[in-house]
């Protein structure tokens, strides 16, 4: 035997970094499974995957989900994994863009719990907003609030915006609070 035949050929990664690479996809979709309904809705996922996930999502038997995780993870072999971390970042709000989305839609709450005439420049946004809703929301925080109540409605008029946020939006710019009115 020559020398030559214990040579480490580096252009092939080694097992271990191999396995190292097939349990972090593995512990991806266990995070994916972990999600609601809802928030792997907004994840671009593949549609034999997906499934793969929500079966995973109903099973219960512990040696089952196991399986299901290690058929997962095979899967997420044969995709792109940083469109679903990019995703997964989204859901969890760690992304800049997510965070400063969240952060506006909650100065606009508080401009609305301040003045209701904002309530125009929710309308010029969002043109199906159900102007009704937010004015009743918008009172009823308020009562809370006086009554030290816990924040139900202030938390429902969030949520109400977030929604608005993912429907299409007109060209109207939102005001602030440097506008030449006040």
């Amino acid at each position: 035997m020559q020398e030559d035949d214990y040579v480490e050929d580096s252009t092939r990664p080694s097992k271990t970094k191999q396995k190292e690479a097939m349990h972090a996809l593995r512990d991806l979709g266990a995070e994916l499974v972990d999600l609601s309904p809802g928030q792997l809705k907004r994840i671009e996922l593949p549609e034999n995957l997906y499934a793969a996930v929500r079966d995973c999502q109903k099973i219960t038997a512990h040696g089952a989900r196991r399986r299901q995780l290690q058929y997962i993870g095979k899967l997420m072999r044969g995709v792109d994994e940083e469109p679903i971390r990019a995703g997964l970042a989204l859901v969890r709000g760690e992304s800049a863009a997510e965070t400063a989305r969240l952060h506006r839609l909650e100065r606009l709450r508080l401009r609305f719990l301040e003045d209701e005439s904002v309530l125009t420049e929710i309308a010029a946004l969002w043109p199906a907003a159900d102007l009704q809703q937010l004015r009743q929301l918008r009172r009823n925080a308020l009562k809370e609030h006086e009554a030290g109540k816990p924040p139900k409605n202030f938390r429902a008029i969030f949520q109400a915006l977030k929604e608005l946020d993912g429907m299409p939006q007109t060209d109207v710019e939102p005001a602030t609070e440097h506008d030449d009115g006040e």
